[in-house]
């Protein structure tokens, strides 16, 4: 799975824009105004940041050493994700696991216009 395959899953998503408001190399997706995956587009391997609920962070991490804490951010809500040697099918669904927490902690205005868009 490379960067590009990555995005254009993200970008398929209700409202999600890209942006690279750290440096040149750190794509950040939002939806709204709230991150839910970073990606280092010079990282070898590949890598992403995804949130994650606490409880499932511990047992990914725990099964899988591809999975870490993210570094710079909440440990207890962040995962850096080293996508080599994942399935595609789990890389989606943390995709997707972070996307439905940062829509969750939208208001409800902000989820009926996503929702509605």
């Amino acid at each position: 799975m490379d960067a590009n395959e990555i995005l254009e899953y993200c970008l398929a998503k209700k409202a999600v824009t890209e942006s690279f408001p750290f440096d040149n190399e750190t794509l950040v997706l939002k939806l709204d105004t709230k991150m839910f995956l970073l990606m280092g587009l010079e990282r070898q391997p590949l890598s992403i940041n995804v949130k994650t609920d606490p409880e499932w962070s511990a047992e990914l991490r725990e099964q899988y050493p591809q999975i870490i804490g993210a570094y710079h951010m909440n440990k207890t809500h962040w995962n850096s994700v080293s996508v080599d040697g994942l399935k595609r099918e789990l890389i989606f669904k943390l995709i997707d696991h972070s996307y439905d927490l940062v829509f969750k902690s939208l208001t409800k205005k902000v989820q009926n216009t996503i929702n509605n868009s």
